[in-house]
């Protein structure tokens, strides 16, 4: 798929396929310790959860960019650098990006869709079958994430995904967050803000920020849970996983398309 392609599919039904708050403590002068306001994780990750997210497109905004913008500032994507001398059309194609706001037509409506893409953080994830270090993993709780340690930046998994959902870092890091951390040679996607789940918060950069916009498109929470705001929305509502052809069983769906 091309870049023009990943912005206006113009084949819907080939596409589907038949900060957690800080508080401040002083403890020496002149030294002040930020701490994450929730507690840290105690015990192991267990699969009592499935983590996910139901995006309702018909709430997503045209030209809106909150869910990109808060991904990029939560996992500092932010602090990407163009190169010195790199064109602007290759740094596009190069720096890191977690979510893609994709935009969607009809060939016979001519009805436009727009959706954010990220990792489906699927059940059976294709980029953990061909990862050949075990970088690749998904963690019980479901979510879908890479050990930088051992990723030797094959990408491999890129190749796999069929959603063109992860990044491969280029470019020596200079400046990075410590819950997020980041270096050149490795492949990078959505991990459902895993250092929020890791400490407690049970929120995503991106749901908090379209809520903070009034759009209220993105929610997340326990799939397996039954009471929780997300059961109840995938029962209220019909939704469906992108290439759910493939049976992947994506932890991230979508309704209103």
């Amino acid at each position: 798929m091309n870049h023009h392609n990943e912005n206006i599919d113009r084949d819907r039904r080939a596409f589907f396929g038949v900060a957690a708050g800080v508080t401040a403590a002083v403890v020496a002068p002149g030294v002040i310790l930020h701490t994450v306001s929730a507690a840290p994780r105690s015990e192991p990750v267990t699969d009592s959860v499935r983590w996910g997210l139901l995006i309702d497109t018909t709430k997503c905004a045209e030209g809106c960019s909150a869910c990109v913008d808060a991904c990029d500032v939560e996992n500092g994507l932010d602090l990407q650098t163009r190169p010195e001398g790199q064109s602007e059309a290759k740094w596009a194609g190069q720096k890191a990006v977690w979510i893609r706001k994709v935009r969607l037509q009809d060939n016979q409506t001519g009805r436009v869709t727009n959706l954010p893409l990220m990792c489906q953080h699927c059940e059976h994830p294709p980029c953990v079958d061909v990862c050949p270090t075990g970088a690749s993993f998904k963690r019980a709780d479901g979510i879908v994430m890479v050990d930088r340690h051992t990723c030797i930046g094959c990408r491999y998994c890129m190749m796999a995904c069929p959603y063109k959902a992860r990044s491969f870092i280029h470019e020596t890091m200079h400046d990075q967050l410590t819950r997020v951390p980041r270096g050149k040679g490795c492949v990078e996607s959505c991990n459902l803000c895993v250092s929020r789940r890791d400490n407690g918060v049970v929120s995503t950069a991106c749901a908090d920020a379209c809520a903070a916009e009034g759009h209220d498109a993105i929610v997340f929470g326990d799939l397996k849970d039954p009471d929780s705001p997300i059961s109840q929305a995938l029962k209220s509502m019909p939704s469906r996983q992108i290439r759910e052809d493939l049976a992947l069983n994506t932890g991230v769906r979508y309704s209103g398309v």
